[in-house]
């Protein structure tokens, strides 16, 4: 067996040593759409697909730009080849952060142009952050102290994962085809 991870188009992926040119949107949106949001640890099924899709609709209904809202469906696109490790976890892993930043680098670098500025960044982890909010109540029924403001509520309902992986292909390519970018491999 080699370093590499078989994925749902075929390719052989080395999560180690990513090369761009093997990175997907296929693969992203169908293994997205089948990773649960949570460790598992929700009421229901909610994958990190749709978590992604309700973070890019924030930032269309926000009004923020076509690359803002491809960043917010994207921004964990790496967990496509790494996984999704929990927060608490990830933050003991410096070798694992790395990697993750490194691939969404890459991942950003080919769908976005470039990977995000700070400004970018922030509005994002806002939007990322306020999403979390909302997920801990709906999903573990944590009551939050307060809600931030989001401008559409997410939408938690249970839905097949084939539905959650073509709405996230139809919101990529509705927005990257306006980019002045080509995402060709």
């Amino acid at each position: 067996m080699g370093n590499w991870i078989t994925t749902y188009t075929g390719k052989h992926f080395d999560p180690v040593h990513p090369d761009a040119s093997l990175i997907d949107i296929r693969d992203i949106a169908h293994a997205l759409s089948l990773l649960c949001r949570g460790n598992g640890h929700v009421k229901t099924f909610y994958s990190v697909g749709q978590h992604c899709i309700n973070c890019a609709k924030e930032a269309s209904a926000r009004g923020l730009s076509r690359r803002m809202v491809l960043a917010c469906l994207l921004h964990d696109a790496s967990e496509c080849y790494l996984s999704d490790v929990p927060s608490p976890f990830k933050k003991t892993l410096e070798g694992y952060r790395q990697q993750e930043d490194h691939l969404l680098d890459l991942i950003y670098g080919k769908f976005l142009g470039s990977v995000l500025t700070e400004d970018e960044q922030a509005a994002l982890s806002e939007i990322d952050s306020a999403q979390l909010s909302y997920d801990l109540e709906e999903l573990l029924g944590e009551k939050q102290e307060e809600l931030p403001h989001l401008s559409q509520k997410p939408d938690y309902t249970l839905r097949p994962f084939r539905e959650v992986e073509a709405e996230y292909l139809e919101i990529f390519d509705q927005y990257e085809k306006k980019l002045d970018i080509s995402t060709e491999a």
